[in-house]
């Protein structure tokens, strides 16, 4: 428990020293034991991120008690979502019409909408999953006219650096490109950029949500 929740308190504090605005924190639990989550909840975290469905469905069932908010950010298989889309609060990576309209026409007609981000390969890395930024203007109107999702900003993950400048300048661009679909009209309230090694560049570039794990919960088991 102090482990975590020491974690949680170093994380929070790095967060309000860079920020000068409100920023959530997502704390990337997969790999973790539902336990772990647990803990991390005493302490007074609600929203947890997951990118492995049955791994995530089986910690749902056991901390079902809990009042947690689901948030799944690793790349959508068309064969899972369906179960995404029935038990998560968010999902942040999608990155094509075909994956928003199965997730759109599986949620559940008793739930809110599905809480949305568009994913952006902003650094072009061929290994990434993501939309190229200047196909994002489609997929944004292709989501916006879905009736059971509600698209909500862009999520990236920059190519792991040490360069600083290299670091700011791709969060910059995806500020810049959030900035220029609300300017077209787009009403999108959320940057989903940075994580346990880069969130203070991210933050200082307009981030809104940071998704972080080691830094809170230690080095993360394999999968």
């Amino acid at each position: 428990m102090a482990t975590i929740a020491s974690g949680l308190q170093a994380v929070k504090l790095r967060i309000n020293k860079a920020a000068k605005t409100p920023v959530a924190l997502l704390a990337v639990s997969k790999t973790w034991p539902a336990q772990a989550i647990r803990e991390a909840h005493a302490a007074g975290q609600k929203a947890f991120g997951e990118s492995y469905v049955q791994e995530a469905l089986g910690k749902m069932q056991e901390l079902s008690g809990l009042d947690l908010e689901w948030h799944f950010i690793g790349p959508v298989q068309g064969n899972k979502a369906k179960a995404i889309a029935e038990h998560f609060d968010w999902v942040h990576s999608i990155d094509r019409e075909k994956i928003a309209l199965k997730l759109s026409e599986a949620r559940p007609g008793n739930l809110p909408p599905l809480q949305v981000c568009i994913q952006v390969n902003i650094s072009g890395e061929a290994s990434k999953s993501g939309v190229p930024p200047d196909e994002v203007p489609h997929l944004a109107q292709f989501v916006s006219g879905l009736p059971k999702l509600r698209l909500r900003g862009l999520m990236a993950i920059p190519e792991p650096t040490r360069d600083e400048r290299l670091r700011r300048a791709r969060f910059a661009e995806l500020r810049q490109l959030k900035g220029r679909l609300c300017e077209s009209g787009f009403d999108l309230d959320t940057l989903s950029m940075g994580m346990s090694e880069d969130l203070e560049s991210a933050i200082l570039e307009g981030a809104t949500m940071v998704r972080v794990g080691s830094a809170i919960f230690g080095t993360r088991n394999k999968k």
